[in-house]
């Protein structure tokens, strides 16, 4: 039975094998946080794991409806994968929340692009007069979906980019993954792209450096599940199964408190990535101009 998922863990765990020819495979503990790393070598590796080539980390943190502290190891573990995602040039960066901020799984990019310091039109002698470090010029832009806008996520943000040119592309994007237990306390950081709707099943254009002719860094939090897990965990035994599966194939299940975890985790994400790119800055200032 195919489970949909956005995950590269997951996948791998699909595999159940941690020695896979085109595949590294690295699991540390740091900052409170379990960081896995995968990294996709070639096309052996690719064909595997169903993912292009790149690095996908994964941070398995505490439930983020059970957290209300911002400034702690978590904080510090998802800025470094930033940084070390980040090119190293200097220059100007577009964050983009994608969604749809009408329907709450799927809010996750748009809450997160709201608390983006943007900097862009903030001249250098401001930051000076402020007694701050130069800010590093970056801009935050929601998308929208196809169905709201008439514009593909890709067109939009293909556009701005050739405007404003950034050295790189932060995408954030709520995900699907095939495990509950990875609902609200997971993220997935990778330097591949996104290809927005993948996992349940509305594929979208991909966005990625191949499109953009840029760096594009992506970030996700799962914050729905296919309605066949269920179905597996709660008819194991059933003869039924397969029928009960069919139906459940045309559902995606969220947790019930989605809101307080999209709230909190576009909250963590937006510091995190403020902080990767406002280095100079403190992160308790940074946290108030949010």
């Amino acid at each position: 039975m195919q489970f949909r998922t956005d995950l590269a863990l997951e996948r791998h765990e699909i595999i159940k094998s941690s020695n896979i020819k085109g595949i590294k495979f690295e699991e540390t503990e740091k900052d409170d946080a379990v960081i896995t790393l995968i990294e996709v070598l070639d096309e052996d590796g690719e064909r595997q794991v169903g993912k292009p080539k790149g690095k996908y980390y994964t941070v398995d943190l505490p439930e983020f409806s059970h957290e209300t502290e911002l400034l702690d190891g978590r904080l510090k573990a998802l800025t470094d994968i930033i940084v070390q995602l980040l090119p190293d040039s200097n220059g100007a960066v577009l964050v983009a929340g994608i969604g749809n901020d009408n329907i709450t799984p799927d809010a996750l990019g748009p809450c997160c692009a709201e608390q983006i310091f943007s900097t862009r039109h903030i001249a250098k002698d401001i930051s000076k007069d402020l007694g701050l470090p130069e800010f590093n010029s970056v801009s935050a832009i929601s998308t929208g979906v196809l169905g709201k806008t008439g514009i593909e996520t890709a067109e939009y943000i293909k556009g701005i980019a050739n405007l404003i040119k950034p050295k790189a592309v932060i995408a954030v994007d709520a995900l699907a993954s095939r495990s509950l237990s990875r609902l609200g306390k997971t993220v997935q950081l990778s330097d591949t792209g996104i290809s927005p709707g993948s996992g349940v099943g509305n594929h979208r254009t991909r966005i990625d450096s191949e499109m953009l002719g840029i760096p594009v860094i992506a970030i996700g939090i799962p914050t729905v599940v296919d309605g066949k897990t269920l179905v597996c965990d709660l008819t194991e035994n059933d003869e039924n199964t397969d029928s009960i599966s069919n139906e459940a194939e045309k559902v995606m299940v969220t947790p019930r408190d989605i809101d307080l975890i999209i709230e909190r985790a576009s909250r963590l994400l937006a510091l995190s990535i403020n902080c990767a790119l406002q280095p100079h800055i403190e992160p308790e200032f940074l946290l108030s101009l949010m």
